[in-house]
């Protein structure tokens, strides 16, 4: 589960078990909140619904706070949390895949398997594509070997990009959430929908 976890303390086994009942309550939270609904997800792009924005700004904050704080009461050490490597080109070409699917399909593929398990079937024919996807990419990975890893960054984090400490860049995302969070209030008056 991380840096914070000894596993002196908690066994990998029970590391594994923890992390699994946090996986579903986790889903349950999305579920509650409406994320099995492909409405309530693609309004985000329509701006008559914003709660994906203010839900994933409020949990990216949450973490972020959490983060730092236990960094600085020495409860985590953050030089041993892994960062994924950044590929410029292939980040780009992937989240524009990835947002067309959203809007075409409605769901990630989180909200895609919470969808699911309360027994939406245009989730499962969503989730049937995501793993005709994977295949393909898998499958086909040698003709786009060279696009996945053009631009690569290492592992850079955006406050050093930036030239910010983390505290200041910190401040910076909480009051971009906030301008965000007026942003999608402003777009839920503009563009109103109806109930659904």
């Amino acid at each position: 589960m991380g840096p914070l976890v000894v596993y002196e303390f908690i066994s990998q086994n029970t590391n594994l078990l923890l992390a699994f009942i946090i996986g579903i309550g986790f889903g349950f939270v999305l579920e509650r909140s409406g994320f099995s609904s492909s409405r309530k997800l693609a309004g985000m792009f329509y701006g008559y619904d914003t709660t994906v924005l203010k839900v994933f700004f409020t949990a990216a904050v949450v973490a972020m706070l959490g983060l730092l704080f236990f960094s600085l009461f020495g409860w985590i050490d953050l030089s041993l949390i892994y960062i994924n490597p950044t590929f410029l080109w292939s980040a780009i070409v992937g989240g524009a895949v990835m947002g067309g699917g959203f809007i075409l399909g409605g769901f990630c593929p989180g909200t895609a398997f919470c969808a699911v398990s309360i027994g939406k079937l245009d989730a499962l024919s969503f989730i049937g594509g995501l793993v005709i996807g994977v295949l393909l990419f898998t499958e086909g990975f040698p003709f786009v070997e060279e696009l996945f890893y053009a631009g690569n960054m290492g592992t850079p984090t955006i406050n050093e990009l930036l030239g910010m400490s983390r505290g200041v860049f910190g401040l910076v995302l909480i009051l971009a959430a906030f301008g965000m969070f007026f942003v999608g209030e402003w777009a839920e008056r503009k563009f109103p929908r109806e109930e659904y």
